[in-house]
């Protein structure tokens, strides 16, 4: 399946996603399907066990030319190869390495040779038929050399979601390529040998750089894991806190989103950061951070989505028959367009504490480290949901044979507060808090992860309260 062939077969995968609300049933590498088989209030949907890999490959895309200024990307280099794979294995490996290239250059199949070019870093994320996802690490530069020549694209494939870490790596990489391409190899090979670290350990990778001798790379996996799959800095660059709460709101029902900027960085990085916000729940529908110009008719899909695209593609996107959607422009920090109620979502006296929050964030932006801004940005919209939905615990039922039931009419008679009720019963009905309550009816363990601490943190400071008063 080459060229026309893996656009089909993402398109079709696109198209079959959006005629059902199943998302158990995904095809291959549709980049939409959340993991969603883990304890309730873990941010991850990536799961680490000792000794795994850093990462499956490291590919190298460039463009071909094919006729004219149409150029198509290739993989011309892939470390390791994989040999004596089974069948099933050998196909699987095939549909990701024809994936690959065409997320690696969204921005269609024009290009002219470059006598300058600034590197940039992106990502996208790939969904197998088992529900595992793999994310590529994308950097694009342009290759040592003399005169015109075409960008490439040095692409890490991992299970492993460490965005922070990962850009290091690619700086390694991108050094290294400026001596030459056979420097690369041994520090991935030494990469690859090395286990991914726990939370707020260092591995040390030893790598040889000619006339500079042995040198010694210390790659930190951040203390707070689950923080570590993003980085805020980068949304709160381009949108105000006034749009990030609208566009929470609009997120948090799970309606149609489309996210316009010219750096495919910051369509990566923003994107990332809004599914970010979600936590303890994840996005469940069409997530393509940055959806290349063949597939832009996904837009048109009647089911919800989170979607980025340059733009030079907004007119093209807005030629499309689509249905509701907020427009995202992320160059000029403002929304195209609207639905209408974004404002009236959260209730009120929540949304007022949340834009005193980020207001509060902007003020000591200056003075605060990128992992402080995480960290304040992220217990902002923890917040929220410990006050809003925090008390779902007490509504699991269970039966004497182990099973559960969620009773979702007292949940949601439980909340004093009118506004939040009337929140509250619109969220329920969404997706992702399903696939979260269903994962709570299969577990008894509900009093692990950073959600559920704070949520007991809340719990114990209102009964103090209460005592007091």
């Amino acid at each position: 399946m080459a060229g026309t062939g893996i656009v089909s077969f993402l398109r079709n995968s696109l198209r079959r996603r959006s005629a059902r609300r199943d998302v158990n049933q995904d095809a291959p590498f549709d980049e939409s399907k959340p993991e969603s088989a883990r304890r309730p209030g873990e941010r991850s949907p990536f799961c680490y066990s000792p000794g795994q890999f850093f990462f499956e490959y490291l590919v190298v895309v460039s463009l071909k030319k094919k006729s004219g200024s149409d150029y198509e990307p290739k993989i011309i280099y892939q470390f390791p190869k994989r040999e004596n794979l089974l069948r099933g294995q050998k196909e699987e490996e095939e549909r990701l390495l024809q994936a690959i290239p065409l997320f690696c250059f969204p921005d269609g199949n024009h290009w002219a040779p470059l006598t300058e070019y600034t590197s940039e870093t992106f990502s996208f994320v790939l969904t197998n038929v088992d529900g595992s996802r793999k994310i590529g690490y994308c950097r694009r530069l342009l290759p040592v050399g003399r005169g015109p020549r075409l960008p490439e694209v040095f692409c890490i494939i991992s299970c492993l979601g460490c965005f922070g870490l990962f850009s290091k790596i690619l700086d390694e990489v991108e050094k290294r390529r400026q001596i030459s391409m056979a420097v690369i190899y041994p520090f991935m090979q030494g990469l690859r040998e090395s286990p991914f670290p726990a939370p707020g350990k260092t591995v040390t990778i030893k790598s040889f750089i000619p006339d500079s001798g042995t040198e010694l790379i210390e790659l930190t996996r951040p203390l707070d894991s689950w923080l570590e799959h993003v980085e805020f800095q980068a949304l709160l660059q381009h949108l105000s806190p006034e749009n990030i709460l609208w566009l929470f709101a609009s997120v948090v029902l799970e309606r149609r989103i489309i996210f316009v900027a010219e750096e495919l960085s910051v369509l990566s990085q923003c994107i990332h950061a809004v599914a970010a916000l979600l936590y303890p729940f994840s996005w469940a529908h069409t997530y393509i951070p940055v959806v290349p110009e063949c597939l832009i008719d996904t837009v048109c899909c009647p089911t919800p989505f989170m979607v980025g695209v340059q733009k030079r593609c907004l007119e093209q996107v807005l030629d499309q028959p689509m249905e509701e959607v907020l427009l995202v422009d992320l160059c000029e920090g403002k929304f195209s367009r609207l639905v209408g109620d974004e404002g009236d979502i959260l209730p009120a006296k929540l949304q007022t504490e949340m834009l005193t929050s980020l207001k509060t964030h902007n003020s000591n932006n200056n003075i605060q480290t990128s992992e402080q801004v995480n960290a304040h940005v992220s217990n902002t919209f923890v917040q929220f949901f410990v006050k809003t939905v925090g008390h779902y615990t007490s509504h699991l039922k269970w039966n004497k044979s182990g099973q559960s039931s969620f009773q979702e009419k007292a949940f949601c008679k439980a909340i004093a507060s009118r506004s939040c009720r009337k929140f509250v019963k619109r969220f329920v009905r969404t997706q992702m808090f399903s696939l979260f309550i269903q994962e709570a009816e299969r577990s008894r363990i509900t009093q692990e992860g950073y959600f559920q601490q704070k949520v007991t943190e809340y719990q114990e400071q209102k009964k103090k309260q209460r005592r007091n008063s």
